[in-house]
């Protein structure tokens, strides 16, 4: 009989404590990182620039394939230059992104030019020229455009920019949301040949840009998403335990035990 009893009170300990998995990292190795990707403390997206017709970004500050001096220019002594410049992430998201509603995208470009970039007035532009506009993309959808007014030319500018978050633009999946920085900026030169032999009249046209460290959107990345629940499409964690079941099977052992010790077979009365 007391067997029973030891047996029933063995397998409500058993049902009572908690069943933990080994160490699966003492068995399996994870992945190496990849510095591309965003990561936690990792939230700044960088652009990049060949020097040629390619440009690109991703979470690195650094890229080798980017131009000399992480800075790309372009020149042009008469005519307009046409700059646009879409930094899309690659490679691509691996992860889906939870921002922080209320948080803000935080932009920081420096960004030169010469010649002319007023439509209108006794400059060369006429109406060919555009300000400079940086706009973010959560894949196809811009959700900010931020324009400024022309400077100083031949001036390099500090352009910093924000914008808040709201909550129909904090989870970005990662198929269809791919980050993109799209620079545009449209300056016109009006430089050439004087009446006299070697001599110029008029401004050259030039455009620059600083990479990588000196370009870049900051965006406010929740730690929420690093959790498994969230990359499984699980915005809302479920309870960590479900104790109602586990009660049930323990007050049925319980119960058992009792029945068991107090219940004594006929024969031997």
């Amino acid at each position: 009989m007391r067997g029973k009893t030891i047996v029933a009170i063995v397998l409500v300990a058993m049902l009572l404590t908690p069943v933990q998995a080994g160490d699966v990292s003492a068995s399996q190795s994870e992945p190496e990182e990849d510095t591309r990707q965003p990561s936690k403390g990792n939230a700044s997206l960088f652009v990049f620039h060949d020097g040629l017709n390619n440009e690109w970004s991703h979470f690195n500050s650094s890229d080798e394939g980017s131009a000399e001096e992480n800075e790309t220019r372009e020149d042009k002594d008469n005519g307009v230059i046409d700059i646009k410049y879409r930094f899309m992430m690659k490679p691509t998201l691996e992860k889906r992104l939870n921002m922080t509603i209320g948080g803000e995208i935080r932009g920081n470009f420096n960004i030169y030019y010469e010649g002319d970039n007023e439509n209108g007035g006794d400059g060369a532009c006429n109406s060919d020229c555009d300000w400079l506009n940086i706009t973010v993309f959560k894949g196809a959808a811009a959700i900010h455009q931020h324009t400024e007014q022309p400077w100083i030319a031949g001036n390099w500018k500090n352009i910093v920019f924000s914008y808040t978050v709201t909550e129909e633009e904090a989870v970005w999946d990662s198929t269809s949301d791919n980050p993109i920085v799209e620079v545009t900026m449209k300056v016109k030169g009006n430089r050439q040949n004087g009446f006299l032999p070697g001599t110029v009249t008029g401004e050259p046209a030039a455009f620059g840009m600083q990479l990588g460290a000196n370009g870049q959107v900051e965006f406010p990345i929740d730690d929420s998403t690093w959790s498994e629940d969230f990359q499984a499409g699980i915005e809302e964690a479920p309870p960590e335990d479900t104790p109602g079941f586990t009660l049930v099977i323990a007050s049925a052992a319980i119960a058992m035990a009792v029945f068991i010790n107090t219940k004594k077979p006929e024969d031997d009365e």
